[in-house]
């Protein structure tokens, strides 16, 4: 049975729609896409619902134009500034006389490993199995059907602060437009753009939007760390801007133009003409003056990054790579070389063509598509996550453990 599911990016400048169809196979075909300017969000964070739900109705518009389909149920990416991501563990008897493990035994072990004291103003959005574990044997995706004595789960938790999810479920309703589900950004980006041997040995993820770069380490297959700084392309633009005079529309352009992260890269350092902000009158400037600004701020957003992740001790004897990603520097020449030289660690920024996405503003949205048809068809096959027992797994927009918390949150109005 096909079926459709749709997932919103709500960054700092845009909002962003993409709507799939899933096979029974599991296989993703994209039929179309939105992307509407947003002003509503400062910093990763909803400052204006109003503004939101505007971008976010003309976002289904778009699509019901295009496709003649109504996006009713969605799938919203959170960043990192918003949710944390911790490692929790938990073991059940296997009672029945057969010893043989079932759905129910898997949702025992799946309660307990989510039965942790949280502040009262954090909620678990998901559990995400790292592995079970029968009898001291590991590794295994599946364990029903198996025999055994003990069951034991591995698993990632995440958990978001209530009033950040209050506001996207608000900004969403205003639109006519129910959650699905909460998907941490990380985990989804981090499952398009990285290989699975750079998750193993280790990953170091600086995806830069407009507002907010998060930052995400992946080790030994799994989310080390998940945070962000309230810093991004956006914080360019409006540097130019100030540091030339000129408008926001024309730093921009500048940008766009000539969007070098280091001065010695510059080949021809010729005269380029600007318009006066506070004056209807042009004047000269040199190539080197917008790259010299757009150079001290891409270095500082490193070394913010840098300087958080030393804080947490993920560079001592880190063996990885950093990975870069997002709109807001995929087209500044010379990140890499920046980035290796605040780092010291080797470097690669992601070919969005590669992954067959045209416009890097979409990688966020089209990650949480393949990351949540990933979970359904892991959910199909009969262990991955709550409420998960046989029967039930292809009701419609019934995807287990996802569905069940976004109805905690339409519960709290």
């Amino acid at each position: 049975m096909d079926d459709i599911i749709s997932c919103i990016d709500i960054g700092t400048t845009k909002v962003c729609a993409i709507v799939a169809k899933l096979d029974e196979n599991g296989n993703v075909e994209i039929l179309g896409r939105a992307t509407e300017p947003c002003s509503g969000v400062k910093k990763g964070v909803i400052v204006d619902i109003d503004s939101v739900s505007n971008a976010l109705k003309s976002c289904a518009q778009k699509i019901r134009a295009l496709l003649n389909i109504d996006i009713e149920n969605v799938y919203v990416n959170v960043m990192g500034s918003h949710v944390d991501v911790f490692f929790n563990k938990a073991a059940v008897d296997i009672l029945r006389p057969d010893r043989q493990i079932t759905s129910e035994d898997v949702e025992r072990t799946l309660k307990k490993v989510e039965d942790v004291k949280l502040p009262d103003n954090v909620q678990i959005i998901d559990v995400i199995p790292r592995q079970y574990i029968v009898d001291g044997c590991d590794e295994i995706v599946d364990p029903v059907g198996m025999a055994g004595v003990k069951l034991e789960l591995e698993a990632d938790v995440v958990v978001g602060k209530i009033t950040t999810f209050n506001n996207i479920i608000k900004s969403l309703d205003n639109a006519n437009i129910k959650v699905n589900g909460f998907i941490a950004e990380a985990l989804a980006v981090g499952d398009l753009v990285l290989s699975p041997e750079e998750k193993d040995i280790g990953a170091i993820l600086i995806d830069v939007g407009g507002g907010v770069t998060n930052i995400s380490v992946f080790k030994n297959k799994c989310l080390a760390l998940y945070d962000s700084i309230p810093v991004g392309g956006d914080h360019i633009t409006n540097d130019i801007s100030i540091g030339l005079k000129v408008s926001l529309n024309d730093a921009e352009k500048l940008k766009r133009d000539y969007g070098l992260a280091l001065t010695s890269l510059i080949d021809n350092d010729h005269d380029i003409t600007i318009n006066e902000f506070s004056e209807n009158t042009k004047r000269t400037i040199k190539v080197s003056e917008v790259v010299e600004i757009i150079e001290a701020r891409v270095q500082e957003i490193f070394s913010l990054c840098k300087e958080r992740l030393e804080q947490e001790g993920i560079l001592n004897g880190f063996n990885g790579g950093i990975v870069l990603a997002g709109g807001g520097i995929s087209y500044i020449d010379g990140s890499v070389q920046s980035a290796k030289e605040i780092f010291g660690l080797p470097v690669r920024i992601v070919s969005y063509k590669a992954l067959e996405i045209k416009n890097a503003e979409h990688v966020t949205a089209m990650a949480t598509v393949k990351y949540v048809a990933n979970r359904i068809k892991s959910e199909a096959k009969g262990g991955g996550t709550k409420n998960n027992k046989p029967g039930k797994q292809k009701q419609k927009k019934e995807y287990g453990f996802l569905k069940k918390i976004a109805s905690f949150f339409h519960g709290l109005f």
